[in-house]
């Protein structure tokens, strides 16, 4: 795979600290920390957005998301029901593990400055 390029500027990503992955539907697209914030002031649609996938927020909620998929694939809470939630739940914690290991794993995490 090449470097990352972010889908805002198209300038390569050489630092863990610039990239933040998005998602929107099924595509995972990194972008810098900067460009990220001006593609979200540019967006007025639901169908634009875009949800940031590492990070605070973006872990949390795969983390959160995670719990609730056991929980409701594990037990028999809400029957079939829950199945089928438990198994939608599971898509923010695919993506988020996705994100690393196509985006975030291979970048190191600081380059050095001089």
């Amino acid at each position: 795979m090449g470097p990352n390029i972010c889908r805002y500027c198209f300038k390569e990503i050489k630092d863990r600290d610039q990239l933040i992955t998005a998602s929107n539907f099924f595509r995972i697209k990194p972008f810098h920390y900067v460009c990220f914030y001006e593609l979200e002031k540019e967006v007025s649609s639901l169908w634009g957005f875009w949800k940031p996938l590492n990070g605070v927020s973006g872990n949390t909620r795969a983390i959160i998301m995670g719990a609730i998929a056991v929980w409701l694939l594990a037990t028999e809470s809400l029957g079939d029901i829950g199945d089928l939630i438990g198994v939608i739940a599971l898509y923010s914690v695919i993506i988020r593990i996705m994100s690393y290991i196509f985006f975030e794993k291979k970048i190191p995490n600081l380059t050095k400055r001089s």
